[in-house]
């Protein structure tokens, strides 16, 4: 079935556009409020969100939505994605909501929707329930019947101490100096309470948001700010989050970028030496091919899924996995989250660092990635993955670089572009192939 709305990560948009107005999310909440409203019990659900603008714009309109099904709500106010996951379940609501484009600029905003057991929502859902935002009916609550609003005014402290949880009880942080870049996003409060709570000298770093500086040239997808100030204060590493808090990128004390095929190699390998790994590493297509090579040595096998963390976690939870995750750091350990939690995730790398009694250098490189390019072509409607001269091209791109590399081809979920990555172990052919793919492509768009 075709969707209307939900793409691979919820709802997102511009924000005050089709479909992130209050028009559309009101339907949106009510839509699902009817879905997840299942017997006689008070129904409740959680509603968080990172520090855009247009936050103040849905968050009552979600409100009033789930109010008006008969749904008492809980609002948390900025919270990392993370959180939302875990206080679903701790307070045993039926729904979770979290107000947040993630990486996006504050121009965007989105709805990612959360069930009962605190896993983002299965296509099954969504489908059911775009069907009732289109066509209704709503079953709407009588007045006496009408759900409550309130504020949850320690939710900031349950996710902080639940986080610290996640870290090795016989360990601390004590002298390391750490920059923590929180893309004045939803953790901006959070991330940098955790670490000094643990004992770490931390720099905190774009913790003053505005509405509108979210993810601007800083946080996981801008790791020079963090790179830059890891250098500057002389600090042993610096730790990138994305605005709400759900993906993470580490720097070494040289201001050196570890990605998220790093560290899951870094969590991997401590995990398998320790039996602690569950089954295979689940990573999308995108994972570099050193990292393929690294777990084979490892005697760790990897499921590839299709790009989106919540592919990795359906393939986590069909085969049992524990660890999973995407090179663009969002790092699944579902022993301690349901979903990418990027603060977890840096404490297991800390954990690892404290233990090794190494610089960040000497742990934060554990295999030699493979010559990997990727470049997008925008495109302006149709479908040139189409055509026969791109078809011919992606061909011919697979024969050169031969089953020593890879070639993945696709179209963005979030924005009119086609994706083009190739990697193998000869940089030039892998830039070539990439060049040529991408000029046919331009050239049938």
């Amino acid at each position: 079935m075709t969707r209307n709305y939900f793409g691979t990560d919820g709802i997102r948009g511009t924000a005050n556009r089709d479909p992130i107005t209050p028009e559309i999310v009101l339907r949106l909440a009510m839509a699902a409020g009817q879905r997840f409203r299942r017997g006689p019990h008070r129904h409740l659900v959680v509603i968080g969100k990172d520090t855009r603008l247009s936050g103040y714009m849905l968050e009552p309109a979600l409100t009033s939505g789930f109010i008006s099904m008969g749904m008492d709500v809980v609002l948390v106010g900025p919270m990392p994605t993370p959180a939302i996951g875990m206080l679903t379940t701790s307070l045993r609501a039926d729904l979770g909501v979290m107000i947040s484009a993630s990486h996006n600029p504050y121009q965007d905003n989105g709805i990612k929707l959360f069930g009962p057991d605190g896993f983002k929502l299965s296509d099954a859902d969504e489908i059911a329930i775009e069907r009732v935002m289109d066509n209704g009916p709503f079953e709407l609550a009588d007045p006496a019947k009408l759900g409550r609003a309130r504020r949850l005014d320690d939710a900031g402290g349950r996710y902080i101490e639940a986080v610290k949880r996640t870290f090795p009880a016989d360990l601390r942080l004590d002298g390391l100096k750490i920059v923590v870049d929180c893309a004045h996003g939803a953790a901006y409060k959070m991330a940098p309470a955790v670490l000094f709570e643990l004992g770490a000298d931390v720099i905190p770093v774009a913790v003053d948001p505005d509405g509108t500086n979210i993810n601007r040239d800083c946080g996981a997808t801008a790791t020079r700010t963090m790179c830059e100030q890891v250098v500057a204060h002389g600090a042993d590493l610096g730790i990138a989050l994305d605005g709400d808090a759900d993906r993470v990128i580490v720097a070494d004390e040289h201001g050196q970028v570890v990605d998220g095929d790093q560290v899951m190699a870094i969590i991997a390998s401590s995990w398998a030496k320790t039996g602690r790994l569950r089954g295979n590493l689940v990573a999308t297509v995108m994972s570099n091919l050193g990292l393929e090579r690294h777990l084979q040595g490892q005697g760790v096998g990897l499921t590839r899924t299709a790009v989106g963390d919540r592919y990795v976690v359906e393939a986590m939870r069909r085969d049992g996995c524990n660890l999973g995750g995407e090179q663009s750091g969002h790092v699944i350990l579902t022993d301690y989250a349901t979903t990418g939690d990027g603060l977890v995730a840096a404490l297991q790398v800390l954990a690892v660092l404290v233990k090794a009694e190494k610089p960040m250098s000497g742990v934060g490189r554990v295999f030699e990635p493979v010559p990997q390019l990727l470049k997008n072509v925008r495109y302006d409607g149709g479908a040139p993955l189409t055509a026969s001269a791109v078809q011919s091209a992606i061909a011919d791109g697979e024969a050169r670089l031969g089953s020593s590399g890879r070639l993945v081809i696709r179209p963005s979920g979030t924005e009119p572009v086609i994706r083009v990555m190739a990697e193998g172990d000869d940089s030039d052919l892998v830039t070539a192939v990439v060049d040529d793919i991408c000029k046919v492509i331009g050239e049938s768009a």
